[in-house]
């Protein structure tokens, strides 16, 4: 059977190798943690649907290889994106040095106003932290973004991350702030959706023949 959604969502997991991006991907997709994770080699995909106020969304996920040597590549996958997670390890004091990096590029290469979440990923290893609550909650706030800890391996807050970003782009799509027609392929109307904004129309033009006009 073919699946039924209102709108489909592109989505980017981008930051530092060894951030657990691909766990995270894996662990929405699956409700489970990867045991044999491997540093991603360009591109993976997944994709899920979920229901998010009231509305069916068909998410692809677009997880990105860290390593430097493929950033040429898996910049070509930034266009278009309308929301990304932006991981790093709170373990890692790196990681997170380089956030400033992957959000400029997130920025310029796939757009403006692509909705980001920030997720400080590892979050069940807290005794060997680095990087502290405030002081990501702060680089969030400085920067617009949302912002939640995660760990991949007990699946805290990783559905919710998705969820989160998915709900704040069919906010700003309702409020005018977004517009899916510029957007190209990152926000596609589904069926569902298609079908209501077809029914207004014929509406319309039904009452235009009945007019005369």
């Amino acid at each position: 059977m073919s699946e039924t959604y209102d709108f489909l969502f592109k989505f980017l997991v981008i930051g530092n190798a060894g951030t657990g991006k691909s766990c995270l991907l894996h662990n929405f997709i699956e409700k489970r943690f990867k045991d044999d994770s491997n540093h991603t080699i360009g591109v993976e995909f997944g994709s899920k649907v979920i229901s998010v106020v009231n509305k069916s969304v068909k998410l692809q996920i677009w997880d990105t290889a860290g390593q430097e040597r493929f950033r040429s590549v898996t910049r070509s996958y930034y266009r278009g994106a309308a929301g990304a997670l932006l991981v790093y390890d709170i373990t890692s004091r790196e990681t997170y040095n380089a956030l400033t990096n992957w959000l400029t590029d997130a920025r310029m290469l796939a757009s403006q106003n692509i909705v980001i979440i920030l997720c400080g990923n590892k979050k069940d290893l807290d005794a060997d932290r680095e990087v502290t609550f405030l002081e990501a909650s702060r680089f969030a706030q400085e920067n617009e973004l949302m912002f939640l800890e995660t760990s991949a391996l007990t699946g805290e807050n990783v559905e919710e991350a998705f969820v989160q970003c998915a709900r704040k782009i069919l906010n700003k799509i309702e409020s005018g702030e977004l517009d899916p027609e510029r957007m190209g392929s990152g926000i596609q109307y589904g069926d569902a959706a298609l079908r209501q904004l077809r029914s207004p129309r014929r509406a319309q033009a039904e009452s235009v023949q009945e007019c005369g006009c």
